[in-house]
């Protein structure tokens, strides 16, 4: 017997990021869809690592773990003093980007060329050094901490870097003026060129509060160009809940975010919850279902809501339906074409209904249309009248247009004759041509239809007469009308 593992899932909260009752309740939600054993679900702690890399200990913390670091290479013990280091860098790469960073990040980086230097690993050594260089080339060592050899050495790695081959990054970004950040030091904001060593950089871009991803690049070859989208990458938080911020409105774009985020993080299938709000009514907790590889919105339903906590009872049918597709009486379900109750006015839906019904929709629409529900005969006079009269007019334009054809015509006339070489004379000849066939054409098709329009008029039973508007519009080369209204 075949058995087929559950898609990998993951749940993104969208809306206001600090809204408490939103994070409170898509938590209730994940840890649901989590308890169930047959689930395979990122959780929210493998989201914020994935996406934004925390360090566990204080810039104090790794200081002092580099200044014991510094002790065991003081007292000849390399190899405990090359793995403190190590352990130390692992961390510091995982601090917010700055000057405090970058400083820790040099301070490492040194005393890693120094122990492997006493440990005669000369190219690692010199690869520490080149990590600080190709950065900031200018870095002068501290003559109190290094001997001259070592200086020496450094100077020399120097004027070579200087040499060598460089390759040329470019770095754009959706937001203008980002800040960007090489290994923790801010080099520049976009859009930004720079002639860098080929290898292998940690990139971050920030603009005010927002930051990118995370990200490692290695940079290669002539050329080597970057958009980082920080608009949408900024938008997205792991703390205190995995949150696609949302506040103007655009759930198209939401959705889109979350099918990029979801192929970011390498899962199948995202499901976006959110709280509506209508302007009168209950809310509602509402969760949409995303296939990342197609993009398509599988599933969507909600239930009402009230307060922090969802009902546990409510919460679990919703995981039901989101991951198997059954619908519990206690959910609103939405299919293509119905319109959510979070998205009418008021509100007004009762609850426990199945949209995805038909004989519901059915009623649902019979009774919307009913209070407006015009003859069918009597929307045919309007239409019929409408067009007629549009015509009528039409060729009134027409019959304007061709009389100032007409009048530059007779200007041009020789003996009343038009010469054969006169080419204006014989497009204007042409123009009045093609404008009295339409004008007959107007005339007959516009008496036809008003016509048509009075005799279903006086067929048709009584009802009150829709808003029809009507425009005519003529420029030099011809006239148009339109029939607009509510039928």
């Amino acid at each position: 017997m075949l058995t087929y593992a559950a898609p990998r899932r993951m749940v993104v909260a969208s809306g206001d990021c600090k809204d408490a009752e939103l994070g409170s309740q898509a938590k209730a939600f994940l840890d649901t869809l989590a308890s169930r054993p047959e689930q395979d679900t990122l959780s929210a702690t493998q989201f914020g690592e994935r996406l934004f890399p925390q360090s566990t200990q204080s810039y104090e913390d790794l200081q002092r773990q580099l200044e014991t670091a510094l002790d065991h290479f003081y007292e000849g013990r390399n190899a405990r003093a090359a793995q403190a280091t190590d352990e130390a860098l692992q961390q510091i790469t995982r601090l917010p980007v700055g000057e405090t960073r970058w400083k820790l990040y040099v301070e490492a980086q040194l005393l890693h060329g120094l122990n492997y230097r006493s440990m005669g690993k000369q190219k690692e050594s010199d690869t520490a050094f080149r990590n600080v260089l190709r950065l900031q080339p200018d870095y002068e060592l501290d003559p109190d901490q290094f001997a001259p050899s070592v200086r020496q050495s450094f100077d020399k790695l120097r004027r070579e870097l200087a040499r060598t081959r460089k390759v040329k990054l470019t770095v754009k970004s959706t937001l203008p003026a980002s800040d960007v950040y090489l290994d923790g030091l801010k080099v520049g904001q976009t859009p930004l060129t720079l002639d860098v060593l080929a290898g292998a950089y940690d990139i971050t871009l920030v603009k005010g509060g927002i930051t990118s991803f995370p990200r490692q690049v290695q940079v290669q070859g002539a050329d080597m160009p970057l958009l980082i989208d920080v608009a949408y990458e900024g938008s997205v938080s792991a703390s205190p809940f995995p949150c696609l911020a949302s506040n103007d409105g655009n759930d198209e774009r939401t959705l889109s975010h979350a099918v990029r985020l979801g192929g970011t993080l390498g899962v199948e299938e995202v499901i976006v919850v959110r709280l509506e709000r209508p302007s009168s009514g209950p809310k509602w907790f509402a969760a949409t279902v995303l296939n990342v590889e197609g993009g398509q919105k599988l599933r969507e339903g909600g239930f009402k809501t009230q307060g922090m906590e969802a009902p546990d009872e409510a919460l679990s049918a919703l995981v039901d339906f989101v991951t198997t597709g059954r619908s519990p009486s206690s959910l609103v379900v939405m299919n293509a074409n119905g319109k959510a109750p979070w998205e009418q006015p008021g509100g007004s839906q009762p609850g426990g209904a199945d949209l995805t019904a038909p004989s519901l929709l059915s009623e649902g629409v019979a009774e919307t249309a009913s209070p407006r529900s015009t003859s069918g005969l009597r929307v045919a006079s309007y239409v019929a009248l409408g067009a007629g009269v549009a015509a009528l007019g039409g060729a009134g334009v027409v019959r304007m247009l061709a009389q100032k054809d007409l009048d530059a015509l007779e200007k041009r006339l020789v003996n009343g004759r038009i010469l054969s070489t006169d080419k204006q004379a014989l497009e204007l000849r042409n123009s009045l041509s093609q404008k009295g066939n339409a004008l007959t054409g107007l005339l007959i098709g516009g008496g036809a239809a008003v016509t048509a329009g009075a005799v279903l008029y006086l067929l048709s039973p009584s009802s009150a007469a829709p808003p029809v508007s009507l425009g005519v519009a003529a420029d030099g080369d011809g006239a148009s009308a339109t029939l607009s209204g509510t039928f």
